[in-house]
């Protein structure tokens, strides 16, 4: 008879197969390596800017999409709006439902 544990389809190891808590004490460890100084953008502003620009630097402009694109930009900000308002409509103005 073939225990539950075999049956899984799982190998039973990694991350995703530990306990939630020694989940947690491990996830909580993450950006430890970092100084402090630099871990968190949003208590430095110029640091999450100067961040952006790098990163804006290093894909040449010939393969920025949303720059080469202007409407494939707008139509990933309504999706990020709606994901993050669950699917909600805007609220309109005019006071509609």
């Amino acid at each position: 008879m073939a225990s539950k544990e075999s049956s899984r389809s799982t190998s039973g190891r990694g991350f995703a197969s530990m306990d939630p808590d020694r989940q947690r004490q491990i996830a909580s460890k993450g950006g430890e390596s970092v100084p402090a100084d630099k871990r968190s953008f949003s208590k430095n502003p110029e640091l999450a800017a100067e961040a952006g620009r790098k990163g804006g630097r290093s894909v040449p402009a010939s393969s920025r999409s949303f720059s080469r694109n202007p409407s494939l930009a707008a139509e990933a900000g309504r999706k990020g709006g709606q994901a993050s308002h669950g699917g909600r409509p805007p609220d309109r103005p005019d006071g509609a439902d």
